[in-house]
């Protein structure tokens, strides 16, 4: 009989440690705020490119949730230049 593993979220299941499941949980609700403020602002890649800084490929990547290729640093890089303030809160685990 084989034996199911559950895990708290996706997270915890994709990565080997916690830290980098919370890693990847904090950058992957960052491209998600940052792309609804892409989307709602209703820029085509090139002019989301210019607001945030990086070349139009990031933002292809960064719209296509590709987590691997953006550090936390780059991602509150971004959302600076869109003029938002990143807010960390530390909660029990």
């Amino acid at each position: 009989m084989t034996k199911t593993q559950v895990y708290k979220s996706v997270w915890d299941a994709v990565s080997d440690t916690p830290e980098e499941a919370a890693n990847l949980r904090a950058r992957a609700d960052l491209i998600t705020q940052i792309v609804a403020i892409i989307e709602a602002s209703d820029w085509k890649q090139a002019e989301a490119a210019a607001h945030c800084g990086v070349t139009q490929p990031r933002i292809n990547d960064l719209l296509r949730g590709r987590i691997s290729r953006f550090s936390l640093d780059a991602l509150v890089n971004i959302a600076t230049a869109l003029g938002r303030r990143v807010h960390i809160e530390l909660e029990a685990a």
